[in-house]
């Protein structure tokens, strides 16, 4: 059963917050620190970022869904919430390999969330976004679109939790 729009807006607040404090925690040397393997932590705040641009997406062309609103959403937890499985990230939301500037991103993240709040408050979440689709879902719900990049970000932050643990971030 779906949540109700105030538990994703509460699920979406958390889940950000729990992001830029991730992020905020650490110093602009430490924020670029590339690791042996994958992405800086600086990295992966820009690939979500990037990510983010869905916002246009939940504020684009809409139907009236036929579906239960939440019925592609247990497939995508699973997967999200498998950190054995490695993923690829399209090109379009591929972080920048030039150093990141904190108070830039952590600005830029700050104004998505707001946008994507303030979208998550005015709009109809069961209405189904049409100007794109994900492949092998196909279109996504505005409340589809939300909780898939809640559980997009919550994967980040395990990521992130881990990268700053196995490279002593917060002893550097």
């Amino acid at each position: 059963m779906a949540a109700t729009k105030q538990d994703t807006f509460n699920e979406f607040h958390k889940t950000a917050y729990r992001l830029l404090k991730l992020l905020l925690s650490l110093s602009e040397e430490q924020l670029n620190f590339q690791p042996t393997h994958g992405w800086s932590a600086g990295q992966l705040g820009d690939h979500l970022y990037k990510s983010y641009q869905f916002v246009e997406i939940l504020n684009g062309k809409t139907t009236v869904t036929e579906r239960p609103i939440d019925q592609k959403l247990d497939p995508i937890n699973a997967l999200f919430a498998d950190d054995s499985i490695k993923m690829n990230a399209p090109k379009a939301i591929l972080p920048s390999n030039e150093k990141i500037d904190k108070n830039d991103l952590i600005k830029s993240l700050e104004n998505r969330v707001k946008q994507i709040k303030e979208t998550i408050e005015a709009s109809d979440l069961s209405l189904t976004c049409i100007a794109f689709s994900i492949p092998a879902y196909g279109e996504f719900t505005r409340y589809e679109w939300i909780w898939f990049n809640i559980y997009h970000t919550q994967r980040h932050c395990r990521q992130l939790e881990n990268i700053i643990v196995s490279n002593n971030l917060f002893t550097k």
